[in-house]
């Protein structure tokens, strides 16, 4: 919608506990380091995409973050769009409403009258994005993998920023040459090495902490289920709806086949979890939680479960930015290898 009306949208910053200290002045203790980073650069006015904004738009995916959204409207026009709860047929068309409301205050805000050709235009830009990333996540299904996780985790995090195009340019370029390495059975780990799914929370760039420890402890990442990794890409959205109407209409149908614990029942999540792992061969699924996110932290039981009646081995893991317990993560990860291998 925004790039419908001619402008330029991208993620802010709130992956670093560099930003943690100033979001900590204002926002309760127990509070997650997503929220209380994207408060800290906005407050520190340390992050250049805060800097440089317009306007803010923001969700209702969690208390905290509808919450945060007032403290960052105090300088910048802000527009919260609130995402249903439920995925019944009543909350579709309830999105529906919303992304209309949106598209009008887009519309005001730039003066620009977002058509049917426009929208429709800006669609298969974004669809051409999400392709891009689905084959760079093909590629990661390979026998011999053919790129970190922790590189692979870079590029999806910094589609959230990129030019569209420019993304999707770049990341087709990555594959082709994955696909060469994979032609010649070229991997960058060794033949025999571990594959990791690590499912939960999002990881906003530069949050590569997990993916370190794991790929310095012996094993690969080779999927990543979340908001910054499938859950971004996997679902297009329909380009053949011939007005305007429509294609609100199949941008609601889309974002709301989006598996986040914001929804509930999420059984949805589960099915995708044990799906990925059949697809990436996987030998064992680390379950994250960025402290203090109660949806994930609450979901994670009945992930456990799911995962225990298949008999694949999860561990769960709860941390936040800081290196604090990088020795401790290190250490359970290690023994949960170790089970893996034995």
């Amino acid at each position: 919608i925004v790039f419908a009306a001619g402008g330029i949208a991208t993620g802010l910053c709130g992956g670093s506990q560099f930003w943690v200290a100033a979001g900590e002045k204002v926002l309760p203790p127990n509070t997650c380091p997503l929220i209380k980073a994207s408060v800290g650069a906005r407050l520190d006015k340390t992050c250049p995409f805060f800097r440089i904004a317009d306007m803010f738009v923001g969700e209702t995916t969690c208390d905290g973050k509808k919450k945060a959204w007032e403290i960052l409207a105090s300088e910048v026009p802000m527009h919260v769009i609130d995402i249903p709860q439920m995925k019944r047929a009543q909350d579709v068309n309830a999105f529906e409403r919303e992304i209309h409301s949106f598209i009008k205050v887009v519309e005001d805000f730039t003066g620009s009258k977002i058509s049917a050709d426009s929208l429709g235009e800006s669609i298969k830009l974004i669809n051409n994005k999400r392709k891009a990333l689905q084959r760079l996540y093909e590629a990661r299904k390979a026998a011999a993998v053919p790129i970190s996780g922790k590189d692979a985790l870079l590029v999806t995090q910094i589609a959230f920023y990129d030019d569209p195009s420019r993304c999707a340019q770049m990341a087709n370029q990555l594959s082709e040459e994955l696909e060469e390495r994979i032609s010649r059975k070229e991997g960058v780990f060794p033949e025999d090495t571990l594959r990791i799914m690590i499912s939960g929370t999002p990881m906003a760039i530069p949050n590569w902490k997990l993916h370190h420890i794991v790929e310095t402890s012996g094993a690969a990442v080779v999927v990543e289920e979340s908001c910054t990794g499938t859950r971004y890409f996997e679902n297009l959205v329909d380009e053949t709806a011939p007005t305007l109407e429509r294609q609100v209409r199949a941008l609601a149908e889309r974002y709301m086949k989006t598996n986040c614990a914001c929804f509930t029942p999420n059984s949805a999540r589960i099915d995708d979890i044990l799906r990925l792992a059949e697809e990436y061969k996987v030998d064992g699924i680390i379950d994250t939680n960025l402290q203090f996110c109660n949806l994930y932290s609450t979901e994670s039981h009945l992930v456990k479960q799911a995962l225990a009646e298949k008999n694949i081995p999860v561990l769960h893991l709860e941390t936040d930015y800081s290196e604090q317990d990088f020795e401790q993560l290190r250490t359970r990860v290690q023994a949960f290898l170790e089970m893996l291998r034995e």
